[in-house]
């Protein structure tokens, strides 16, 4: 990794051989903190689904905090305020106003970006700005699409199919890993991850899909859900392998330490947030909203 004054420096320890799970946690407190956030996400979308996009904005916006934080560490001044500001409104946009309005959101958000880091000095201005643009895309854009599925009509059932099926991956992965892991799938950016495991994940994500798009979803068909599970397993892996490349070029083990067992809020969306596109976009081709 190369540092922010040029020299290069060794990358974080390397984790522990064992599954595509995380190594080192602990799991009991890990599945604990795991279930109160599922409970959580069911209770806000099966009662006010707006609790929900509330509770997503606070996670993400917190996101952003952390980004912010593991970026400084390396001399990148993050736009903090203008790019926790592009989330909640291309979350609150998508939700009210349709594709048109996270479009618009992102749009309006990266102006302001440009002329916000443009008051605090010419020093570092294109990286800090890039950075910040690299928080509306990863962040904001890809926030925006999980509130374009909640405002349809069955929206509650497309994200609970969409949370479902990506951490069945994360699920799939680390026992088929622990048990039968040991051909490493990268082992220079996650030496944890193997293809058995990733194996595993896409057996647990194809069957939870094949379940849930049927059973949740007017018009769903089993084949839909089975197809969808593979496109996920693929999206969440490299949204896994993205966020853990991130790290180790900004020589850290975690985003953060909100979570217990799980490490930051970014840790545990890494997948989440690759895998929302997909999600959305086949549920559209898949079952038409009504």
């Amino acid at each position: 990794m190369e540092a922010a004054h040029g020299r290069e420096t060794a990358p974080p320890p390397a984790d522990p051989p064992t599954s595509s799970g995380r190594a080192g946690r602990n799991l009991p407190v890990a599945v604990a903190v795991g279930a109160g956030l599922g409970a959580l996400v069911l209770v806000s979308l099966y009662t006010i689904k707006e609790i929900f996009l509330g509770v997503m904005t606070f996670f993400l916006a917190y996101g952003v905090r952390e980004l912010s934080q593991a970026f400084r560490a390396q001399g990148i001044r993050l736009p903090q305020v203008p790019s926790m500001a592009a989330v909640v409104a291309a979350l609150v946009a998508a939700y009210v106003a349709g594709m048109f309005g996270l479009l618009a959101a992102v749009a309006l958000a990266v102006p302001a970006l440009l002329v916000w880091r443009m008051f605090i000095g010419t020093r570092g201005y294109v990286r800090d700005s890039t950075a910040g643009l690299f928080i509306v895309a990863y962040v904001a854009l890809m926030g925006g699409i999980v509130s374009l599925m909640l405002s349809a009509d069955d929206g509650a059932q497309r994200i609970v199919i969409f949370i479902a099926v990506t951490v069945s991956s994360d699920i799939g992965g680390y026992f088929a890993g622990a048990f039968l892991g040991r051909h490493k799938m990268a082992p220079v950016i996650s030496p944890k991850k193997t293809w058995e495991g990733f194996a595993g994940s896409a057996l647990a994500c194809m069957l939870v899909g094949a379940g849930l798009v049927p059973w949740l979803l007017d018009g769903g068909r089993l084949w839909q859900g089975a197809l969808l599970g593979a496109a996920v397993v693929c999206a969440a892996t490299a949204g896994d392998l993205v966020e853990s490349v991130i790290k180790r070029d900004l020589g850290i083990k975690d985003l953060g330490t909100l979570l217990p067992g799980h490490g930051g809020v970014m840790d545990r969306l890494d997948s989440l947030i690759v895998a929302a596109p997909v999600v959305w976009l086949l549920l559209e081709l898949f079952v038409r909203t009504t």
